[in-house]
Order: C-alpha cells, then sequence, then structure tokens
C-alpha cells in the first residue's frame, strides 16, 4: 500500500526517529540492526502511529483485505516496534516465532510501514520473500518510503532483508497481528528459525543447528528462559 499517510506526516516520523545510539544494536550472524520496543522513551508521535495500527478497526480493514478470519491486535508489541538498518547490516532468512508472548495466539500478519524518504531499492535493506525456498530467486519488495507491506506470517513464509548498501539508514515501524487460528492448518509452532542466504552454505549449517537447539529448549521451557525481553505495554494514564 504506496502513500499510506499524508506526506508531512510520514516525513514527520522519519524526522523523530531515534538515532541508532538510542535503540538495541542486535548483531550476530544472523542479523546485524537497530532495533527499539520501549516507545515511552521515543517522541510521543511514534507510539500513536504504531498504535493506531492496533486499532481495532484498522486491524479489522487489513484482515478483510487480506482475508484473515478474526485477527486480533497485539497491545504488548511482541516483537514489534521500531528498527533501523544502516550500511552494511542485514537479516537472514528466517521464519518469524509462530505465537505471541503467552504462546496462546497465533501470529498471522507482519506489517511493515517504511518511512525513509528517496529510499532506492538500490540502497538495499529491501524486504525479500523466498516463496519457493532457498535455491530459487527470491522477490524483492521496495522498502520505500511512506509504503505499508503486510506479509501473511506461517510455515513457509521464509523472508529476509538485503544488506544495506548505502549511508543512510533504512527506518520502519513494524506491528503484528495475530489468531486464535493459525495462517494454515498445518502450521506448527516454532521459534524464530534463521538460514543462510543460498551462498552461505555453512552459515546455514551453523543456523540449522542454532535453530534445533533453541527448539529443543522450547520444548522443556514452552515459554522461554528469558521473560518476554521485546515488549511493551502502553500507559494509559
Amino acid at each position: 500500500m504506496d502513500e499510506l499517510l499524508p506526506v508531512e506526516f510520514a516525513k514527520q516520523l522519519f524526522d523523530v526517529f531515534p538515532k541508532s545510539s538510542e535503540m538495541m544494536h542486535k548483531k550476530s550472524i544472523r542479523e546485524d540492526k537497530y532495533v527499539g520496543f520501549k516507545m515511552d522513551k521515543y517522541n510521543a508521535l511514534l507510539e500513536e502511529c504504531i498504535y493506531a495500527f492496533q486499532d481495532l478497526r484498522v486491524v479489522e480493514l487489513i484482515s478483510e483485505i487480506c482475508g484473515i478470519e478474526s485477527a486480533l491486535p497485539d497491545e504488548h508489541l511482541y516483537a514489534g516496534g521500531l528498527s533501523s538498518m544502516g550500511k552494511n547490516q542485514f537479516l537472514n532468512p528466517h521464519l518469524d516465532n509462530s505465537h505471541d508472548k503467552d504462546r496462546k495466539l497465533w501470529r498471522v500478519l507482519n506489517l511493515l510501514y517504511y518511512i525513509t524518504p528517496s529510499w532506492e531499492k538500490a540502497y538495499g535493506g529491501n524486504l525479500e520473500l523466498w516463496p519457493n525456498g532457498l535455491n530459487n530467486e527470491a522477490i524483492t519488495i521496495h522498502s520505500k518510503f511512506n509504503r505499508l507491506v503486510v506479509m501473511a506470517t506461517h510455515q513457509e513464509s521464509l523472508h529476509s532483508v538485503s544488506p544495506v548498501t548505502h549511508e543512510g539508514f533504512r527506518c520502519c515501524i513494524s506491528n503484528y497481528y495475530f489468531s486464535e487460528k493459525p495462517f494454515r492448518e498445518d502450521d506448527e509452532f516454532h521459534v524464530t528459525s534463521f538460514r543462510g542466504r543460498p551462498e552461505e552454505a555453512l552459515k546455514d549449517k551453523i543456523l540449522k543447528l542454532d535453530s534445533s537447539i533453541r527448539m529443543g529448549i522450547r520444548k522443556v521451557f514452552k515459554k522461554g528462559i528469558i521473560k518476554n525481553p521485546h515488549v511493551y505495554k502502553k500507559d494509559e494514564d
């Protein structure tokens, strides 16, 4: 969905977006990016925007467009929030965690709203979809300014973000929607599972082992070892 919001408002969101020094740096062989989810630390406009996506009217409209029955918002922004990627940063192919923070609801939709003005496709930082697996070419979706991308999340929704080749930062506001039913009937519980890119054979083996170990831990500790590390609750006062 292009030109989602009035241009001046979208630009204002970018202008108040936190600097990388104000965000958490997540860096490993899986990913290299900055994230922010404690929304009360940032400009109030960003919190207003992210919770607008969680408004029931918006959730129902997007669910209707995508043909999803009974999608639910997530007031805790589990794994959602703000993300920023600069030069040489990346996100390897992966499947998102299948459930919400309490492991009661299924994750069904991923909403990515891009707000960096004049961000060219050649700059990288674009969403990549791998519907036919890593042995086939990915579908690249330009992280264009003022564009909302809505992606289904299920057992085979492998996706990634291409390495950034530009000096600037690609900024994104992200949300998830959940449901009592999985997107596909054959979906099963899984942790966030990373893979190597087609040219990263050794890295792929390491990441598959990493995913297997973390999956094994979750079979023992149903809600994980770290208690809700990436959640936020809006102050209603």
